[in-house]
């Protein structure tokens, strides 16, 4: 009989439980979902990531809704007004096109837009290493540093800091023609942003010696003045080398001390009774 009430209880509780599940998915499944829209409008942005320098064209753009109260400052609504202009700073994807990213209409595309007034854009040849191996690229900032000697010796070779906080424009491979056996190589080609004075600077380091470039951070602002070196100061010249050694080697050298034998003295010997004394004679 027990038995019976507790079967009785446990299936009055489930289909209560059954009954109530039901009916809440009822009730979701009827009430109305309340949509609130947003007032949009067209904006103009990139269909893919698109470089320093690049010439616009209607593949890679597109047009996304963007919420009115908060759309960009000079966002473009329709594509052909920014198809054809050159890119003065990168652009990513889905990244709105603004009149500051463009260059002026004519302008055209390529480096020469993002070219400063007053400012040039220098191209010199590098290797792996010089490049900071494959660190340097565009948008970051870069010292050079040049080595030459002013004379036919080779103890007036001198490396010095000539241009620091450079910007670096480009960075790529060309292929040019070997001297030696005539085959094209692929050589590395770096493009700094410098002024008529340090493009002199740049072009004469890359033509009468070597040049360095040393990657720095973005953030340090600092244009470190510096004397420059030469071998005779990085390895101590061979006089002052010489000097050294000789004098460690007279440092080190024992020096031989003779002490006088100190002479022997007089003495007398006093015999006073049962005492006995010893007189020194001077």
């Amino acid at each position: 009989m027990a038995r019976m009430r507790i079967t009785l209880v446990l299936l009055l509780a489930l289909a209560a439980g059954g009954g109530l599940a039901y009916g809440t998915y009822s009730y979701m499944q009827n009430v109305q979902v309340k949509t609130v829209s947003l007032p949009t409008r067209p904006v103009v942005v990139a269909a893919a990531d698109l470089e320093l320098g690049a010439e616009l064209r209607a593949d890679d753009l597109r047009v996304v809704e963007w919420p009115e109260s908060a759309m960009p400052m000079g966002a473009f609504a329709n594509p052909d007004e920014v198809v054809g202009r050159g890119l003065v700073m990168p652009v990513i994807q889905n990244e709105p096109i603004l009149p500051m990213k463009l260059a002026g209409k004519g302008a055209g595309s390529g480096l020469t837009v993002v070219i400063p007034e007053g400012k040039r854009a220098v191209s010199v040849r590098v290797n792996e290493v010089i490049g900071v191996s494959g660190y340097v690229l565009p948008g970051t900032r870069v010292d050079v540093l040049a080595t030459a000697s002013p004379t036919e010796k080779r103890e007036d070779t001198t490396t010095k800091l000539v241009l620091s906080n450079v910007q670096v424009l480009a960075a790529g491979t060309k292929m040019e023609q070997d001297g030696d056996q005539g085959k094209p190589v692929s050589v590395t080609v770096v493009t700094l942003l410098v002024t008529p004075e340090e493009s002199e600077k740049l072009t004469l380091g890359a033509t009468e010696g070597k040049i360095q470039l040393a990657l720095r951070n973005p953030l340090d602002k600092d244009t470190p003045e510096t004397p420059g070196i030469q071998p005779a100061s990085l390895l101590g010249s061979p006089g002052a080398r010489q000097a050294r050694r000789s004098g460690t080697a007279r440092a080190s050298r024992p020096v031989a001390t003779v002490a006088a034998a100190a002479a022997p003295e007089s003495t007398v010997e006093i015999i006073r009774g049962d005492k006995r004394n010893q007189e020194v004679v001077r």
